[in-house]
């Protein structure tokens, strides 16, 4: 059926978009966490946990789906970085859990320190789940050390190297703007007013960090450097994501929400792309021993797989996204405060 198709380019393609979907989707919510522990005002915490209520627990459904797209294309690099970041990822999964915990747990008790503690978990595990996500990112960027049987070679206090820690600061500072540009959409008066606030904080913060992180990434990461060199597309996705960066404040400053929301979402696709070019044909790029590296080709399954994963992605991923365009339907608009609810 889809005997025209490179299937491990388009596998590729496909996990890289299904991860940046991720990044996008759940990245608001993240940031409206971590923005959740800067402001203590209980109104206002009800108002944040309202505006993501119904939608974050479908934001995480693409990462789930970007995970078993991955154990079924590239089951290689699925064993490989789940047994290489045990350890972090087992930090990651407490995160999210407890994090969807505090969410469920807050208000059922009225008592202050029952929901402070829900609180710390809210923010506290948003705020650790987007630092690991962006430290992961940093050291797939990077490379990471494999042996010959393409296993992790490393530590885990390895994987906490300067550059990846920079990254995981690109991520929280990242997360928390596209945040705020979320709840400028959904709040009115005095919590718009924060949210504007924390918007330009951290975007100016955004464009230090990663103005920081471009410059290592060109000097530290010789083959991002040999690939933009190859073609041109790695330097367009960039081109781009700077050109959507600017455009983000503009329709800030324009009260144009929604379409400030979709340029910070899609300028976070293009970093994302941006890296992966960088790092294509390789999956997991093998560092210091780059023969080691798990490519699309040595860590894909049989073609026969990827063609029935291919057709069963075709017709999954609409019905995702067209559940998850019908929840954001149903609950456009401001959040308002009522008797019940968060």
């Amino acid at each position: 059926m889809f005997e025209s198709l490179n299937l491990n380019i388009t596998w590729f393609v496909l996990i890289v978009g299904l991860f940046a979907m991720y990044a996008i989707m759940d990245g608001f919510d993240l940031g409206t966490g971590i923005l959740y522990l800067l402001d203590r005002n209980e109104e206002d915490r009800r108002i944040m946990l309202k505006a993501i209520g119904p939608v974050w627990d479908g934001n995480e459904v693409w990462l789930l789906t970007a995970g078993g797209a991955l154990f079924a294309a590239f089951p290689k690099v699925y064993a490989t970085v789940f047994s290489g970041f045990y350890t972090a990822f087992m930090m990651l999964l407490l995160a999210l859990i407890f994090r969807a915990v505090s969410i469920e747990f807050r208000n059922k008790q009225p008592m202050l320190w029952w929901r402070r503690i829900w609180d710390i978990g809210f923010g506290g595990g948003s705020l650790l789940a987007v630092f690991l996500f962006g430290v992961a990112f940093g050291n797939m960027a990077r490379g990471i050390p494999l042996d010959a049987q393409y296993e992790f070679a490393g530590t885990f206090f390895g994987l906490l190297n300067p550059f990846s820690l920079l990254t995981g600061l690109l991520a929280v500072v990242l997360s928390v703007m596209h945040g705020s540009i979320f709840l400028l959409k959904k709040t009115e008066d005095l919590l718009q007013k924060k949210a504007y606030k924390w918007f330009h904080q951290s975007f100016f913060t955004l464009v230090g960090v990663l103005a920081v992180v471009l410059v290592l990434t060109f000097l530290m990461l010789p083959h991002m450097v040999i690939n933009a060199e190859k073609t041109p597309l790695t330097v367009i996705i960039l081109f781009a994501a700077l050109l959507l960066l600017v455009g983000t404040i503009k329709t800030v400053h324009l009260f144009k929400y929604r379409r400030a929301l979709v340029f910070s979402g899609l300028m976070i696709a293009c970093l994302i792309g941006f890296y992966a070019s960088g790092l294509f044909p390789n999956l997991v790029l093998s560092n210091p021993a780059q023969a080691y590296s798990l490519t699309i080709y040595n860590a894909a399954s049989s073609a026969k797989t990827l063609s029935i994963m291919l057709t069963i992605a075709l017709i999954g991923l609409p019905l995702v996204g067209i559940y998850t365009g019908f929840v954001y339907w149903v609950f456009r608009g401001k959040v308002k405060l009522d008797s019940t609810g968060y």
